[in-house]
Protein backbone atom coordinates (compact mmCIF):
# COMPACT_ATOMS: atom_id res chain seq x y z
CA UNK A 1 0.00 0.00 0.00
CA UNK A 2 1.19 3.57 -0.55
CA UNK A 3 2.85 5.17 2.42
CA UNK A 4 1.24 8.60 2.13
CA UNK A 5 -2.11 9.80 0.95
CA UNK A 6 -0.50 12.14 -1.57
CA UNK A 7 1.47 9.22 -3.04
CA UNK A 8 -1.56 7.15 -4.16
CA UNK A 9 -1.28 8.30 -7.76
CA UNK A 10 2.39 7.34 -7.94
CA UNK A 11 1.60 4.00 -6.23
CA UNK A 12 -0.94 3.21 -8.94
CA UNK A 13 1.61 3.99 -11.64
CA UNK A 14 4.48 2.06 -10.07
CA UNK A 15 3.28 -0.79 -7.84
CA UNK A 16 -0.41 -1.64 -8.00
CA UNK A 17 -1.38 -5.01 -9.55
CA UNK A 18 -1.46 -4.58 -13.34
CA UNK A 19 -5.11 -5.50 -13.93
CA UNK A 20 -6.23 -3.34 -11.03
CA UNK A 21 -4.04 -0.45 -12.21
CA UNK A 22 -5.48 -0.66 -15.74
CA UNK A 23 -9.01 -0.66 -14.35
CA UNK A 24 -8.27 2.13 -11.86
CA UNK A 25 -6.78 4.33 -14.58
CA UNK A 26 -9.14 3.32 -17.38
CA UNK A 27 -12.62 3.00 -15.87
CA UNK A 28 -12.89 6.61 -14.63
CA UNK A 29 -11.80 7.74 -18.08
CA UNK A 30 -14.39 5.51 -19.72
CA UNK A 31 -17.07 6.88 -17.42
CA UNK A 32 -16.02 10.39 -18.33
CA UNK A 33 -15.83 9.53 -22.02
CA UNK A 34 -19.29 7.97 -21.97
CA UNK A 35 -20.48 11.31 -20.72
CA UNK A 36 -18.30 13.15 -23.21
CA UNK A 37 -19.68 11.10 -26.10
CA UNK A 38 -22.90 12.94 -25.41
CA UNK A 39 -21.22 16.01 -26.94
CA UNK A 40 -21.80 14.36 -30.31
CA UNK A 41 -24.84 12.24 -29.51
CA UNK A 42 -26.74 15.10 -27.88
CA UNK A 43 -26.18 17.37 -30.87
CA UNK A 44 -27.29 14.56 -33.16
CA UNK A 45 -30.32 13.78 -30.99
CA UNK A 46 -31.62 17.33 -30.69
CA UNK A 47 -30.96 18.16 -34.35
CA UNK A 48 -32.85 14.96 -35.16
CA UNK A 49 -35.87 16.39 -33.30
CA UNK A 50 -36.02 19.18 -35.87
CA UNK A 51 -37.04 16.48 -38.41
CA UNK A 52 -34.55 17.97 -40.85
CA UNK A 53 -32.29 15.16 -42.10
CA UNK A 54 -30.10 17.64 -43.97
CA UNK A 55 -29.13 19.37 -40.72
CA UNK A 56 -28.51 15.90 -39.29
CA UNK A 57 -26.18 15.14 -42.20
CA UNK A 58 -24.43 18.49 -41.74
CA UNK A 59 -23.49 17.67 -38.13
CA UNK A 60 -21.83 14.49 -39.38
CA UNK A 61 -20.08 16.27 -42.25
CA UNK A 62 -18.65 18.83 -39.82
CA UNK A 63 -17.23 16.20 -37.48
CA UNK A 64 -13.77 16.05 -39.16
CA UNK A 65 -13.24 19.69 -38.14
CA UNK A 66 -13.51 18.59 -34.52
CA UNK A 67 -11.10 15.77 -35.33
CA UNK A 68 -8.59 18.27 -36.74
CA UNK A 69 -8.84 20.33 -33.54
CA UNK A 70 -8.24 17.19 -31.53
CA UNK A 71 -5.29 16.37 -33.81
CA UNK A 72 -3.65 19.75 -33.22
CA UNK A 73 -4.29 19.66 -29.47
CA UNK A 74 -3.08 16.06 -29.47
CA UNK A 75 0.23 17.30 -30.83
CA UNK A 76 0.87 19.13 -27.57
CA UNK A 77 -1.30 17.04 -25.25
CA UNK A 78 0.21 13.67 -26.15
CA UNK A 79 3.76 14.98 -26.51
CA UNK A 80 3.75 16.82 -23.19
CA UNK A 81 1.89 14.05 -21.34
CA UNK A 82 4.36 11.42 -22.53
CA UNK A 83 7.30 13.52 -21.34
CA UNK A 84 5.63 14.35 -18.00
CA UNK A 85 5.00 10.67 -17.20
CA UNK A 86 8.55 9.66 -18.14
CA UNK A 87 10.01 12.51 -16.06
CA UNK A 88 7.96 11.46 -13.05
CA UNK A 89 9.15 7.87 -13.50
CA UNK A 90 12.75 9.13 -13.57
CA UNK A 91 12.07 11.32 -10.47
CA UNK A 92 12.70 14.55 -12.44
CA UNK A 93 9.78 16.62 -11.14
CA UNK A 94 11.28 19.96 -12.14
CA UNK A 95 11.44 19.02 -15.81
CA UNK A 96 7.92 17.63 -15.55
CA UNK A 97 6.71 21.02 -14.30
CA UNK A 98 8.51 22.85 -17.10
CA UNK A 99 6.84 20.53 -19.61
CA UNK A 100 3.39 21.12 -18.11
CA UNK A 101 3.79 24.90 -18.38
CA UNK A 102 4.99 24.63 -21.97
CA UNK A 103 1.94 22.49 -22.75
CA UNK A 104 -0.44 25.18 -21.47
CA UNK A 105 1.20 27.92 -23.52
CA UNK A 106 1.45 25.90 -26.74
CA UNK A 107 -2.20 24.81 -26.56
CA UNK A 108 -3.41 28.41 -26.51
CA UNK A 109 -1.12 29.52 -29.34
CA UNK A 110 -2.07 26.58 -31.57
CA UNK A 111 -5.79 27.17 -31.03
CA UNK A 112 -5.50 30.78 -32.20
CA UNK A 113 -3.75 29.59 -35.37
CA UNK A 114 -6.49 27.02 -36.04
CA UNK A 115 -9.21 29.65 -35.62
CA UNK A 116 -7.57 32.14 -37.96
CA UNK A 117 -6.75 29.61 -40.68
CA UNK A 118 -10.15 27.93 -40.47
CA UNK A 119 -12.16 31.12 -40.84
CA UNK A 120 -10.04 32.35 -43.77
CA UNK A 121 -10.59 29.12 -45.73
CA UNK A 122 -14.08 28.31 -44.45
CA UNK A 123 -15.92 27.91 -47.83
CA UNK A 124 -13.22 25.62 -49.21
CA UNK A 125 -13.22 23.58 -46.01
CA UNK A 126 -16.99 23.09 -46.10
CA UNK A 127 -16.92 21.97 -49.72
CA UNK A 128 -14.00 19.65 -49.00
CA UNK A 129 -15.98 18.03 -46.19
CA UNK A 130 -18.43 16.74 -48.78
CA UNK A 131 -21.26 19.26 -48.24
CA UNK A 132 -23.54 19.69 -51.25
CA UNK A 133 -26.42 22.00 -52.09
CA UNK A 134 -28.79 20.84 -49.33
CA UNK A 135 -26.15 20.70 -46.59
CA UNK A 136 -23.63 23.41 -47.52
CA UNK A 137 -25.17 26.29 -45.54
CA UNK A 138 -25.89 24.17 -42.45
CA UNK A 139 -22.38 22.69 -42.42
CA UNK A 140 -20.84 26.17 -42.78
CA UNK A 141 -22.89 27.54 -39.87
CA UNK A 142 -21.83 24.72 -37.58
CA UNK A 143 -18.16 24.80 -38.56
CA UNK A 144 -17.85 28.60 -38.19
CA UNK A 145 -18.95 28.56 -34.55
CA UNK A 146 -16.82 25.52 -33.71
CA UNK A 147 -13.76 27.27 -35.17
CA UNK A 148 -14.37 30.46 -33.20
CA UNK A 149 -14.42 28.41 -29.99
CA UNK A 150 -11.42 26.24 -30.81
CA UNK A 151 -9.40 27.46 -27.79
CA UNK A 152 -11.97 25.89 -25.47
CA UNK A 153 -12.28 22.61 -27.39
CA UNK A 154 -8.51 22.19 -27.66
CA UNK A 155 -7.85 23.36 -24.11
CA UNK A 156 -10.43 20.97 -22.68
CA UNK A 157 -8.80 18.07 -24.52
CA UNK A 158 -5.14 18.91 -23.77
CA UNK A 159 -5.56 19.91 -20.13
CA UNK A 160 -7.32 16.62 -19.42
CA UNK A 161 -4.34 14.77 -20.90
CA UNK A 162 -1.94 16.70 -18.65
CA UNK A 163 -3.93 15.68 -15.57
CA UNK A 164 -3.92 12.02 -16.59
CA UNK A 165 -0.16 12.02 -17.16
CA UNK A 166 0.43 12.49 -13.43
CA UNK A 167 -2.23 9.94 -12.41
CA UNK A 168 -4.93 12.52 -11.59
CA UNK A 169 -7.55 10.63 -13.59
CA UNK A 170 -10.51 11.61 -11.42
CA UNK A 171 -9.75 15.29 -11.85
CA UNK A 172 -9.52 14.90 -15.62
CA UNK A 173 -13.01 13.42 -15.90
CA UNK A 174 -14.56 16.27 -13.91
CA UNK A 175 -13.93 18.53 -16.90
CA UNK A 176 -15.64 16.01 -19.17
CA UNK A 177 -18.66 15.76 -16.88
CA UNK A 178 -19.02 19.50 -16.33
CA UNK A 179 -18.69 20.25 -20.03
CA UNK A 180 -21.22 17.65 -21.06
CA UNK A 181 -23.81 18.71 -18.49
CA UNK A 182 -23.54 22.27 -19.74
CA UNK A 183 -23.86 21.10 -23.34
CA UNK A 184 -26.94 18.99 -22.59
CA UNK A 185 -28.59 21.87 -20.76
CA UNK A 186 -27.91 24.43 -23.49
CA UNK A 187 -28.71 22.33 -26.59
CA UNK A 188 -32.55 22.44 -26.33
CA UNK A 189 -32.43 26.04 -25.15
CA UNK A 190 -30.39 27.29 -28.11
CA UNK A 191 -31.80 24.96 -30.79
CA UNK A 192 -35.50 25.31 -29.99
CA UNK A 193 -36.18 28.11 -27.49
CA UNK A 194 -33.89 30.59 -29.27
CA UNK A 195 -34.61 29.11 -32.71
CA UNK A 196 -30.91 28.80 -33.60
CA UNK A 197 -31.20 25.17 -34.84
CA UNK A 198 -27.79 23.82 -35.95
CA UNK A 199 -26.01 27.02 -34.87
CA UNK A 200 -27.40 26.48 -31.39
CA UNK A 201 -25.97 22.96 -31.28
CA UNK A 202 -22.52 24.30 -32.19
CA UNK A 203 -22.70 27.13 -29.65
CA UNK A 204 -23.75 24.73 -26.88
CA UNK A 205 -20.77 22.50 -27.71
CA UNK A 206 -18.34 25.42 -27.52
CA UNK A 207 -19.69 26.67 -24.19
CA UNK A 208 -19.63 23.11 -22.82
CA UNK A 209 -15.96 22.78 -23.74
CA UNK A 210 -15.24 26.15 -22.13
CA UNK A 211 -16.80 24.91 -18.88
CA UNK A 212 -14.80 21.68 -19.05
CA UNK A 213 -11.53 23.51 -19.63
CA UNK A 214 -12.34 25.85 -16.75
CA UNK A 215 -12.74 22.89 -14.39
CA UNK A 216 -9.26 21.58 -15.26
CA UNK A 217 -7.71 25.02 -14.76
CA UNK A 218 -9.45 25.25 -11.39
CA UNK A 219 -7.68 22.13 -10.09
CA UNK A 220 -4.31 23.50 -11.12
CA UNK A 221 -4.94 26.92 -9.57
CA UNK A 222 -6.14 25.39 -6.29
CA UNK A 223 -3.05 23.20 -5.95
CA UNK A 224 -4.95 19.90 -6.15
CA UNK A 225 -2.47 18.39 -8.60
CA UNK A 226 1.01 16.89 -8.22
CA UNK A 227 2.38 19.47 -10.65
CA UNK A 228 1.51 23.13 -11.19
CA UNK A 229 2.35 25.41 -14.14
CA UNK A 230 4.63 28.35 -13.44
CA UNK A 231 4.93 31.73 -15.14
CA UNK A 232 8.73 31.50 -15.07
CA UNK A 233 8.56 28.49 -17.39
CA UNK A 234 6.09 30.05 -19.82
CA UNK A 235 8.74 30.38 -22.53
CA UNK A 236 9.72 26.74 -23.15
CA UNK A 237 13.31 25.53 -23.38
CA UNK A 238 14.37 24.23 -26.78
CA UNK A 239 15.06 20.71 -25.53
CA UNK A 240 11.58 20.46 -23.99
CA UNK A 241 9.95 21.80 -27.13
CA UNK A 242 11.88 19.27 -29.17
CA UNK A 243 10.81 16.37 -26.98
CA UNK A 244 7.15 17.48 -26.95
CA UNK A 245 6.98 17.77 -30.72
CA UNK A 246 9.04 14.63 -31.32
CA UNK A 247 6.16 12.64 -29.84
CA UNK A 248 3.39 15.13 -30.54
CA UNK A 249 3.74 15.72 -34.28
CA UNK A 250 3.39 12.03 -35.24
CA UNK A 251 0.43 11.76 -32.80
CA UNK A 252 -1.17 14.75 -34.51
CA UNK A 253 -0.55 13.30 -37.96
CA UNK A 254 -2.22 10.09 -36.82
CA UNK A 255 -5.42 11.97 -35.99
CA UNK A 256 -5.16 13.93 -39.24
CA UNK A 257 -4.97 10.69 -41.19
CA UNK A 258 -8.04 9.42 -39.34
CA UNK A 259 -9.82 12.63 -40.26
CA UNK A 260 -8.79 12.22 -43.90
CA UNK A 261 -10.14 8.67 -43.91
CA UNK A 262 -13.39 9.92 -42.39
CA UNK A 263 -13.72 12.53 -45.16
CA UNK A 264 -13.07 9.89 -47.85
CA UNK A 265 -15.73 7.73 -46.23
CA UNK A 266 -18.26 10.60 -46.25
CA UNK A 267 -17.54 11.55 -49.85
CA UNK A 268 -18.08 7.95 -50.94
CA UNK A 269 -21.28 7.74 -48.88
CA UNK A 270 -22.64 10.91 -50.54
CA UNK A 271 -22.89 8.95 -53.81
CA UNK A 272 -25.62 6.86 -52.16
CA UNK A 273 -27.59 9.99 -51.17
CA UNK A 274 -27.33 12.57 -48.41
CA UNK A 275 -29.68 10.53 -46.22
CA UNK A 276 -27.01 7.82 -46.30
CA UNK A 277 -24.55 10.34 -44.88
CA UNK A 278 -27.01 11.03 -42.06
CA UNK A 279 -27.45 7.28 -41.42
CA UNK A 280 -23.69 6.66 -41.46
CA UNK A 281 -23.24 9.55 -39.03
CA UNK A 282 -25.68 7.99 -36.59
CA UNK A 283 -24.02 4.57 -36.85
CA UNK A 284 -20.55 6.03 -36.34
CA UNK A 285 -21.65 8.06 -33.33
CA UNK A 286 -23.31 5.02 -31.77
CA UNK A 287 -20.14 3.06 -32.41
CA UNK A 288 -18.23 5.81 -30.62
CA UNK A 289 -19.63 4.32 -27.39
CA UNK A 290 -17.40 1.33 -28.09
CA UNK A 291 -14.60 3.58 -29.26
CA UNK A 292 -14.60 5.45 -25.98
CA UNK A 293 -14.27 2.21 -24.04
CA UNK A 294 -11.07 1.20 -25.79
CA UNK A 295 -9.80 4.78 -25.89
CA UNK A 296 -10.39 5.06 -22.15
CA UNK A 297 -8.41 1.91 -21.41
CA UNK A 298 -5.67 2.92 -23.86
CA UNK A 299 -5.44 6.45 -22.43
CA UNK A 300 -5.41 5.04 -18.91
CA UNK A 301 -2.64 2.61 -19.82
CA UNK A 302 -0.51 5.33 -21.43
CA UNK A 303 0.82 6.95 -18.21
CA UNK A 304 1.35 3.47 -16.70
CA UNK A 305 3.55 2.49 -19.64
CA UNK A 306 5.36 5.84 -19.74
CA UNK A 307 6.12 5.89 -16.01
CA UNK A 308 7.46 2.33 -15.95
CA UNK A 309 9.48 2.84 -19.12
CA UNK A 310 11.09 5.87 -17.45
CA UNK A 311 11.76 3.72 -14.37
CA UNK A 312 13.12 0.81 -16.46
CA UNK A 313 10.50 -1.64 -15.15
CA UNK A 314 9.95 -3.68 -18.32
CA UNK A 315 8.45 -6.70 -16.60
CA UNK A 316 5.65 -4.52 -15.26
CA UNK A 317 5.14 -3.03 -18.71
CA UNK A 318 4.52 -6.50 -20.17
CA UNK A 319 2.12 -7.36 -17.36
CA UNK A 320 0.20 -4.12 -17.88
CA UNK A 321 -0.05 -4.73 -21.63
CA UNK A 322 -1.27 -8.30 -21.13
CA UNK A 323 -3.91 -7.21 -18.62
CA UNK A 324 -5.02 -4.30 -20.76
CA UNK A 325 -5.51 -6.39 -23.91
CA UNK A 326 -7.58 -9.00 -22.05
CA UNK A 327 -9.78 -6.40 -20.37
CA UNK A 328 -10.44 -4.27 -23.44
CA UNK A 329 -11.10 -7.22 -25.76
CA UNK A 330 -13.59 -8.86 -23.41
CA UNK A 331 -15.47 -5.61 -22.86
CA UNK A 332 -15.68 -4.80 -26.56
CA UNK A 333 -16.94 -8.28 -27.47
CA UNK A 334 -19.91 -7.77 -25.15
CA UNK A 335 -20.66 -4.39 -26.71
CA UNK A 336 -20.41 -5.84 -30.22
CA UNK A 337 -23.17 -8.33 -29.44
CA UNK A 338 -25.37 -5.55 -28.08
CA UNK A 339 -24.87 -3.45 -31.24
CA UNK A 340 -25.84 -6.37 -33.45
CA UNK A 341 -28.93 -7.34 -31.49
CA UNK A 342 -30.46 -3.87 -31.07
CA UNK A 343 -29.12 -1.88 -34.05
CA UNK A 344 -32.50 -0.62 -35.43
CA UNK A 345 -33.63 0.36 -31.94
CA UNK A 346 -30.47 2.38 -31.27
CA UNK A 347 -30.56 4.16 -34.65
CA UNK A 348 -34.26 4.93 -34.11
CA UNK A 349 -33.33 7.13 -31.15
CA UNK A 350 -32.12 9.79 -33.58
CA UNK A 351 -34.54 9.75 -36.50
CA UNK A 352 -38.06 8.68 -37.44
CA UNK A 353 -37.21 8.30 -41.14
CA UNK A 354 -37.42 4.57 -41.88
CA UNK A 355 -34.91 4.75 -44.73
CA UNK A 356 -32.32 6.31 -42.43
CA UNK A 357 -33.04 3.69 -39.74
CA UNK A 358 -32.59 0.81 -42.21
CA UNK A 359 -29.32 2.15 -43.63
CA UNK A 360 -27.99 3.09 -40.20
CA UNK A 361 -28.73 -0.35 -38.74
CA UNK A 362 -26.97 -2.06 -41.63
CA UNK A 363 -23.94 0.18 -41.23
CA UNK A 364 -23.81 -0.32 -37.46
CA UNK A 365 -23.97 -4.12 -37.77
CA UNK A 366 -21.02 -4.07 -40.17
CA UNK A 367 -18.91 -1.54 -38.33
CA UNK A 368 -19.33 -3.27 -34.96
CA UNK A 369 -16.86 -5.98 -36.03
CA UNK A 370 -14.00 -3.53 -35.45
CA UNK A 371 -14.56 -3.64 -31.69
CA UNK A 372 -12.67 -6.83 -30.69
CA UNK A 373 -9.58 -5.66 -32.59
CA UNK A 374 -9.31 -1.90 -32.48
CA UNK A 375 -8.73 -1.67 -28.70
CA UNK A 376 -5.47 -3.60 -28.90
CA UNK A 377 -4.30 -1.48 -31.84
CA UNK A 378 -4.98 1.72 -29.90
CA UNK A 379 -3.30 0.43 -26.74
CA UNK A 380 -0.14 -0.51 -28.66
CA UNK A 381 -0.03 2.81 -30.47
CA UNK A 382 -0.44 4.86 -27.29
CA UNK A 383 2.15 2.73 -25.49
CA UNK A 384 4.74 3.71 -28.09
CA UNK A 385 3.79 7.36 -27.60
CA UNK A 386 4.10 6.95 -23.83
CA UNK A 387 7.65 5.60 -24.24
CA UNK A 388 8.68 8.51 -26.43
CA UNK A 389 8.86 6.32 -29.55
CA UNK A 390 6.45 8.13 -31.88
CA UNK A 391 7.88 6.73 -35.12
CA UNK A 392 6.57 3.27 -34.23
CA UNK A 393 3.16 4.69 -33.32
CA UNK A 394 3.01 6.67 -36.53
CA UNK A 395 4.00 3.65 -38.62
CA UNK A 396 1.05 1.74 -37.16
CA UNK A 397 -1.29 4.56 -38.18
CA UNK A 398 0.34 4.97 -41.57
CA UNK A 399 -0.14 1.31 -42.44
CA UNK A 400 -3.61 1.31 -40.91
CA UNK A 401 -5.00 4.36 -42.70
CA UNK A 402 -3.05 4.88 -45.93
CA UNK A 403 -1.96 1.35 -46.85
CA UNK A 404 -5.01 -0.58 -45.67
CA UNK A 405 -8.14 1.41 -44.78
CA UNK A 406 -8.40 4.10 -47.49
CA UNK A 407 -7.46 1.72 -50.34
CA UNK A 408 -9.94 -0.84 -48.98
CA UNK A 409 -12.64 1.85 -48.81
CA UNK A 410 -12.14 2.62 -52.49
CA UNK A 411 -11.77 -1.00 -53.58
CA UNK A 412 -14.64 -2.54 -51.60
CA UNK A 413 -16.96 0.35 -52.44
CA UNK A 414 -16.28 -0.20 -56.13
CA UNK A 415 -16.67 -3.98 -55.94
CA UNK A 416 -19.57 -4.35 -53.50
CA UNK A 417 -21.16 -0.91 -53.17
CA UNK A 418 -22.37 0.28 -49.78
CA UNK A 419 -21.94 -3.18 -48.22
CA UNK A 420 -18.25 -3.09 -49.12
CA UNK A 421 -17.87 0.49 -47.89
CA UNK A 422 -18.90 -0.38 -44.33
CA UNK A 423 -16.76 -3.55 -44.18
CA UNK A 424 -13.44 -1.83 -44.98
CA UNK A 425 -12.71 -0.79 -41.39
CA UNK A 426 -13.37 -4.18 -39.72
CA UNK A 427 -11.00 -5.88 -42.17
CA UNK A 428 -8.34 -3.22 -41.50
CA UNK A 429 -8.52 -3.51 -37.71
CA UNK A 430 -8.32 -7.32 -37.73
CA UNK A 431 -5.02 -7.19 -39.64
CA UNK A 432 -3.60 -4.32 -37.58
CA UNK A 433 -4.21 -5.98 -34.20
CA UNK A 434 -1.75 -8.77 -35.01
CA UNK A 435 0.84 -6.42 -36.52
CA UNK A 436 0.82 -3.80 -33.75
CA UNK A 437 0.84 -6.27 -30.84
CA UNK A 438 3.79 -8.21 -32.30
CA UNK A 439 5.70 -4.95 -32.88
CA UNK A 440 5.20 -3.68 -29.33
CA UNK A 441 6.11 -6.95 -27.61
CA UNK A 442 9.27 -7.21 -29.67
CA UNK A 443 10.24 -3.61 -28.84
CA UNK A 444 9.75 -4.05 -25.07
CA UNK A 445 11.80 -7.25 -25.06
CA UNK A 446 14.61 -5.60 -27.02
CA UNK A 447 14.60 -2.51 -24.76
CA UNK A 448 14.77 -4.72 -21.67
CA UNK A 449 17.76 -6.61 -23.09
CA UNK A 450 19.59 -3.41 -24.07
CA UNK A 451 19.00 -1.83 -20.64
CA UNK A 452 20.25 -4.99 -18.93
CA UNK A 453 23.39 -5.13 -21.10
CA UNK A 454 24.13 -1.47 -20.38
CA UNK A 455 23.77 -2.06 -16.64
CA UNK A 456 26.19 -5.04 -16.75
CA UNK A 457 28.97 -3.00 -18.36
CA UNK A 458 31.64 -1.84 -15.87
Amino acid sequence: MPGKKTDKRIYTLSEEKPARAVVRMGVPLIAGMFIMVLYNLVDTYFIGLTNDDYQLAAVNLAYPVMMVMVAVSNMVGTGASSLIARCLGAQDNEKARQTLTAGFALTVVNSLIVTAAGLIFLPAIVRGLGAQDNTFVYTGQYVRIILIGSVFTMGNYSFGQFLRSEGSVNYSIVGMIVGTIVNIALDPLFIFAFGMQIRGAALATVIGNAAGMGASVFFYLRGKTLLRPSVRYMIPKKNILGQIYWVGIPASLETMLSSAAFIVNNNLAVDYGELTVAAMGIAQKLLSLGNYIYQGFAAGTQPLMGYNYGAGNFRRMKDILRAGVCIVTGTELFLMLACGAFAPFFVGWFTETQEVIDIGAKALRSLMFILPFVGTVSMCRMSFQAMGKPVYAFCITLVRQLILYIPLLLLLDKLFGFSGLVKAQPVTEAVMMTVSLALLCRFITRSERERSQAADKP
